[in-house]
């Protein structure tokens, strides 16, 4: 069997223009310099998929900062990206052009295509378009296996980040059900690492959280605040198989990664 197709999924940075801003306590500049140097000297990966939400003061310069990174860590893995319901589609891609960024929203090997949907509403929740569904419908490759990564959650989770879920959850459902070759869907904006099943939850396909660069919420909490977990992400392997294998990492707080300035 030849090597699995490896895709790293880091989510939520929640960057400012300035550098040593916080969000909810935590340092989420050095955060993802951790997690994206993590990514580079111990999984390399094949892709990089961000799925959303880079930005926290929707400033100029907080895209420019997520580019600075990339850049001054020397990443060459390429990079795919999707908004969150913080960004502008309008910024994400015009900041983020050049290698390694690569704006394509299909990513394939001869058993596997991964598809990347624009889940950005005009509220903070989520709406998957009627375009974004045709385009699904026409893309789909039913001799392969799918995996579909967005930023919204389409299943909810049980807590206060579900008042700004997928809106149209039904609507995307009755369409993306009608393909048996999807294996499972992946999304940012929980902030937490989860598994949902479909035994669990009455859906045909089974869904994997990210773990945000930035925080992991509280589950307990009424507003957005930290349950103290380190930054973190996704790994999926894709075997030739077409086995799906994924875990999470999260690092450490006080291992911190330098960049040359």
């Amino acid at each position: 069997m030849s090597h699995p197709l490896k895709i790293a999924q880091i989510s939520d940075t929640h960057l400012f223009s300035d550098k040593r801003a916080l969000h909810c306590g935590a340092d989420v500049y050095q955060n993802l310099v951790n997690v994206l140097s993590h990514i580079k000297l111990v999984e390399q990966p094949d892709v990089i998929v961000f799925t959303g939400d880079l930005t926290q003061d929707h400033s100029d310069a907080s895209y420019q900062l997520f580019v600075d990174i990339i850049q001054q860590l020397k990443i060459i893995i390429p990079v795919h990206f999707i908004p969150g319901n913080h960004d502008e589609v309008q910024q994400l891609e015009h900041y983020l052009m050049g290698a390694p960024f690569d704006p394509s929203k299909i990513i394939s090997n001869d058993f596997w295509q991964l598809l990347l949907i624009n889940s950005k509403g005009d509220t903070p929740s989520g709406y998957v378009s009627n375009e974004a569904l045709q385009w699904i419908n026409e893309h789909i490759d039913p001799n392969k296996k799918q995996l579909v990564m967005m930023h919204h959650h389409p299943i909810n989770v049980g807590y206060g980040i579900d008042k700004h879920g997928l809106k149209n959850k039904d609507v995307f459902w009755n369409s993306i059900k009608q393909h048996s070759s999807i294996q499972a869907l992946a999304c940012g904006h929980v902030h937490n690492d989860l598994t949902l099943k479909p035994e669990d939850t009455g859906y045909p396909f089974p869904l994997f959280t990210c773990p945000a660069t930035s925080i992991q919420f509280d589950q307990t909490a009424t507003t957005s605040a930290c349950n103290g977990q380190g930054a973190g992400y996704r790994i999926f392997e894709l075997f030739d198989d077409k086995k799906l294998i994924t875990r999470t990492h999260f690092i450490a707080s006080q291992s911190e990664a330098t960049i040359d300035e």
